[in-house]
């Protein structure tokens, strides 16, 4: 017996928490390297290394089961993330230069992905497009000046990750509505009440 549509579209949404928890994840990794930019290079190395991993593991599984369209790209993604990450907690003191590379071609990877898949998803493809812009443009200035200061790579890498984090909640909130939609869908307003 086939699926109906609603299924199909409750099955596609039931990893909306996971992604709004990346998200959140993206936004507090963000957050803490804003604020702590004294703190040592090991540490900012570590923190984003950490996130890559987890950012991954999501990845990997969402193109592993079909979350998402692209999966293709996705899978490519998620193994990047994932070398990047676990470079970045084993070697968290390479320098300045090392960790600035490695965050500024994830940018770049992470950019042109999502500037790929906006196109295909007509939902939020703005805010989509101006992220992929965004990361893009971070990823570009930090691969192009990768000997810049810990104080300006740690500035570019927590407004990366705020701005990831704030679409990936986006994205991951908006697939709850759907689900729920599905779930419980809205009664007509045309009905006389018995």
């Amino acid at each position: 017996m086939a699926a109906s549509p609603a299924d199909d579209i409750r099955q596609a949404t039931s990893g909306w928490w996971l992604l709004a928890l990346v998200g959140l994840l993206s936004i507090a990794a963000g957050v803490i390297i804003l604020f702590k930019p004294g703190d040592s290079l090991a540490t900012l190395a570590v923190i984003a290394g950490i996130f890559f991993v987890i950012d991954a593991i999501f990845e990997l599984v969402a193109a592993l089961f079909g979350a998402t369209q692209s999966r293709g790209l996705v899978a490519l993604l998620g193994v990047l993330t994932l070398l990047v990450g676990i470079l970045l907690i084993r070697h968290p003191v390479g320098g300045v230069v090392f960790v600035a590379l490695l965050l500024g071609l994830w940018l770049v990877a992470v950019g042109s992905i999502r500037l790929v898949t906006a196109f295909d998803r007509p939902d939020h493809r703005g805010w989509n497009l101006f992220a992929a812009a965004l990361e893009l443009i971070a990823g570009i200035v930090i691969v192009s000046s990768p000997d810049i200061g810990y104080a300006t790579l740690a500035l570019l890498a927590g407004l990366a990750f705020i701005f990831n984090g704030m679409g990936l909640f986006g994205v991951g909130w908006a697939m709850r509505d759907v689900r729920h939609e599905v779930t419980h869908p809205p009664h007509h307003a045309g009905a006389a009440p018995a």
